[in-house]
Order: structure tokens, then C-alpha cells, then sequence
């Protein structure tokens, strides 16, 4: 049997489990709403999401059965003491982007960027700011966009 919704990769940075777990939890009713056909992928923090994304997209050109229609990129960077928080964010945002343009990705990025702990779980929570069902939607609005201008029915 073939399911005919997108092929959605989710990658997902598990550094802080419960805000992960609220993140995911609203991707995946966003998804399971468009019928999304969904693999989940983690990496251990932010900064790895790029490499696993890089790696996801080579596979896909290398074997076309393995390329996914969308990507959506859920984590948190939690500011703290140090620089680190810049660098982290910064550097993965940057990444993130670069391989978006590039390589003509449909992308919704969930990756959170906050002063604290509090912050971090009023945007994951799906009774909330809901920001990993808003990367979903995201994603999903991009390959809309792709195939509108592919001249596909949307």
C-alpha cells in the first residue's frame, strides 16, 4: 500500500527531553493532520541538527527512494552563563540556512532560541505558543510553495 501524503524527516535535538517531547508532540498532530507520512530522526543537541540534515538530503540524491518532500528541525538552545548559547545557535541557524537555500529545501525550523527554562516550554507546549506544530505547518506550506511553482496541484 502507498500513501500519498508528504514524506516528512522530523530531526529532532533531545538535549533538553520535555521540551523535545512538547516540540514533537506538536509536529506530530500537525502531521498526522495532513495525512504526512513521517520518519523521526534524534541527534543529541542543536548543533548536530545540520549534519543529520546535510546527511539526509545526500542520501536522498544518492538514493531517490530515500528523499523526503519536507523537513522539520525541532530543539532548544536555553541561553546560560557563557558564549556557548551564541556560538550554538548562531552556527546551526546559519547552517540551517545555507543548506535551505541551496538545496531548495521545503524546511520548518523549530528550533528554539531562549533566555530560560520558562520560556523554552510556553513555545513548546501545544496549549501554548506551539512552535513545533507552527514548524510543521511550515514545512507543509513550503512544499506547497515548491510544487506551486513546479506547476503541481498544491
Amino acid at each position: 500500500m502507498t500513501h500519498d501524503g508528504p514524506r516528512i524527516l522530523i530531526i529532532e535535538a533531545v538535549f533538553y527531553p520535555d521540551i523535545a517531547e512538547n516540540l514533537r508532540a506538536g509536529a506530530m498532530a500537525a502531521l498526522e493532520e495532513a495525512d504526512a507520512d513521517v520518519t523521526r530522526i534524534w541527534v543529541p543537541g542543536v548543533l548536530e541538527i545540520p549534519a543529520a540534515l546535510s546527511m539526509a538530503v545526500a542520501q536522498g540524491e544518492t538514493y531517490p527512494p530515500a528523499a523526503y518532500d519536507g523537513y522539520v528541525l525541532l530543539g532548544c538552545v536555553i541561553r546560560g552563563e557563557t558564549s556557548h548559547y551564541d556560538i550554538v545557535a548562531g552556527e546551526s541557524a546559519r547552517a540551517v540556512m545555507d543548506l535551505s537555500v541551496e538545496k531548495h529545501l521545503a524546511l520548518g525550523n523549530g528550533i528554539l532560541t531562549v533566555e530560560n527554562a520558562q520560556q523554552a516550554q510556553a513555545r513548546a507546549s501545544m496549549e501554548d505558543r506551539d512552535k513545533g506544530g507552527f514548524a510543521a505547518r511550515a514545512a507543509l506550506a513550503m512544499i506547497g510553495v515548491r510544487r506551486s511553482l513546479r506547476g503541481e496541484k498544491p
